[in-house]
């Protein structure tokens, strides 16, 4: 049956869940370029391409300029994005906004900023991914990209910021929940893989080319320990949050308890004395006052984070 054009404007339109991000090869080499050339510091970057179907296709990427948190010169930043924007479009170069890239060290992204920047981002756009790239890994020979959103339902939590222990056990969220980690394909053109493969060399490997690498892991299995001490130092930080939390909780409960045994018995002689009971339950009393329950959110990361290093010491 032909339906008319504003009954197919009038049809939401159910997206695909992501399944892919497609990158292209020059893409990958800005963002490698990028976050190497100012190693050790964090650096961040826009990524541009196209959403179709299941797969978010990124063809290309500029990076932001490195600045300090001030009012006038986050607004500089986000003119110099709006501006590069339109250079590329004059250019004829995809210029839609699918996500941001940043750098990590030692595998460190776990963050409520990452997480903030990420509600920030889905509030203009449907699907949005974070790549992140490790330049501390690639000292090692390994191509450390991760594609990385939010899942659903930790986004409808945080909108509430809920993270209460009974809100979690509802949703059935744990802290493996926080990100999902999307597969990454690089892709190039038909002429960059004609010009690759005529750049090849039949020449056997020499000694420069393992140079390039370094191959000793000690460094590195190093300061993932200390980071994975200092990890589990905040982790413990967090759990006596939530132990001072409990003693507090049972205190009152307690307290409460012995208030309504006395104002029972104080009950039973007012009627004795034929006086009108009084209510069981005084709002202005502190004892009833609800105690605000901690919010599970950084132990979550903390977490999330201890895992990561623990993956990264076994490889």
């Amino acid at each position: 049956m032909a339906r008319s054009f504003l009954q197919v404007a009038a049809t939401e339109e159910v997206a695909p869940p992501l399944r892919a991000v497609q990158i292209e090869g020059l893409a990958v080499l800005k963002i490698i370029k990028h976050c190497k050339e100012f190693s050790p510091s964090l650096v961040t970057g826009q990524l541009l391409g196209l959403d179709v179907g299941s797969v978010l296709e990124v063809t290309n990427c500029f990076p932001f300029p490195i600045r300090e948190e001030d009012e006038e010169i986050e607004a500089e930043g986000a003119n110099y994005q709006l501006e590069m924007m339109r250079c590329l479009r004059e250019v004829n170069v995809d210029n839609n906004t699918v996500g941001w890239y940043q750098s990590m060290l030692f595998g460190c992204f776990q963050t409520v900023e990452l997480i903030e920047t990420f509600m920030n981002y889905q509030e203009n756009i449907r699907r949005c991914v974070c790549i992140i790239y490790d330049p501390s890994r690639a000292n090692q020979g390994v191509l450390a990209l991760k594609a990385l959103k939010l899942s659903d339902s930790f986004m409808d939590l945080y909108r509430n910021n809920n993270f209460t222990g009974e809100k979690l056990r509802e949703k059935n969220l744990s802290w493996v929940d926080i990100f999902e980690e999307i597969p990454i394909k690089v892709s190039n053109s038909a002429l960059i893989s004609a010009f690759m493969t005529e750049l090849e060399d039949d020449t056997p490997v020499t000694q420069c080319d393992y140079d390039r690498l370094q191959l000793s892991t000690s460094p590195y299995l190093e300061r993932n320990v200390e980071f994975l001490i200092e990890c589990m130092d905040d982790l413990s930080m967090e759990q006596q949050k939530f132990q001072y939390y409990y003693r507090n909780l049972s205190r009152q409960q307690a307290q409460q308890q012995a208030w309504l045994q006395k104002r029972r018995s104080e009950n039973m002689s007012r009627k004795a004395a034929g006086e009108e009971p009084l209510p069981e339950e005084d709002p202005l009393n502190h004892i009833f006052k609800p105690i605000p329950e901690p919010s599970r959110l950084d132990s979550f990361l903390i977490t999330n984070q201890i895992a990561n290093y623990c993956n990264q010491i076994n490889g």
